[in-house]
């Protein structure tokens, strides 16, 4: 299979490591991996605020970034879900472009999801002593029905045991721009989340998406929470030597 890595902006700017940890699962599951160089934004930020015309725009260069490509894979709920929910709908009363975005959502798939999905992969080769807790992000899990994927690759990993979070399905509260609209209801929602997370005593908290972990991980560290905060792909691959944890201090 030929697979195209849509990055994403955040890990491509705060997390790198997410994007090596993603092409080193996908090609363990058997895959080709190419990142195209001509993608960028996948459009969501102006989507969410009702811009319209950019997210179009935006749209628009993404389907000629990614066509040819046996399946679009990405490590985040959010950005899978705007390619393969939002995208037909931005466009669904443009006859010209509709038929372009229904066949790219066909495409489009959130990291672990294809892994397990589609590329039939039951376990991974990955050792890390912790004991870990899930958050469930909003979009991955809503959108995308991403559940019950990374607990059962997360079950293979050697040394590792889960403590289901309390509230793992509620929001973290970043959801995008929303932290920046409404900045008292999302510290809120956050605060609550941190404490949901401290309560199970686990070492670290994962998610599958990169906003909600800098959203966590900033609260954590402000309260002094001795808390690791990493995305789900890196575990899988088995790095995490060397690599601090997400919003630690260099």
């Amino acid at each position: 299979m030929r697979v195209a890595l849509f990055v994403t902006c955040l890990v491509d700017l705060f997390r790198p490591t997410v994007g090596f940890a993603a092409v080193k699962l996908l090609e363990q599951a058997g895959c080709t991996v190419e990142v195209p160089r001509l993608q960028t934004c996948c459009g969501q930020p102006a989507y969410n605020s009702g811009d319209r015309a950019d997210a179009k725009a935006i749209a628009l260069q993404v389907f000629d970034a990614f066509a040819g490509y046996d399946y679009v894979v990405a490590p985040s709920g959010s950005c899978a879900g705007m390619l393969r929910v939002h995208y037909p709908e931005l466009f669904a009363h443009d006859s010209e472009n509709l038929p372009r975005a229904q066949e790219l959502a066909r495409r489009s798939w959130e990291l672990v999801s294809f892994l397990v999905d589609v590329c039939g992969t039951q376990a991974v080769a990955a050792s890390w002593q912790r004991r870990i807790t899930y958050h469930d992000a909003c979009s991955g899990l809503r959108e995308l029905g991403v559940k019950l994927q990374p607990r059962q690759l997360l079950a293979s990993v050697d040394g590792l045991s889960i403590e289901e979070l309390p509230g793992a399905e509620v929001c973290c509260g970043f959801g995008g721009t929303f932290c920046v609209k409404y900045p008292e209801i999302s510290d809120k929602m956050v605060t609550d989340k941190a404490a949901d997370i401290a309560a199970t005593g686990a070492d670290a908290i994962l998610a599958g998406d990169l906003g909600c972990l800098l959203n966590m991980a900033g609260k954590l560290y402000r309260q002094g929470q001795q808390v690791e905060v990493r995305h789900v792909a890196e575990i899988l691959a088995g790095m995490t030597e060397g690599i601090p944890p997400i919003g630690a201090p260099r």
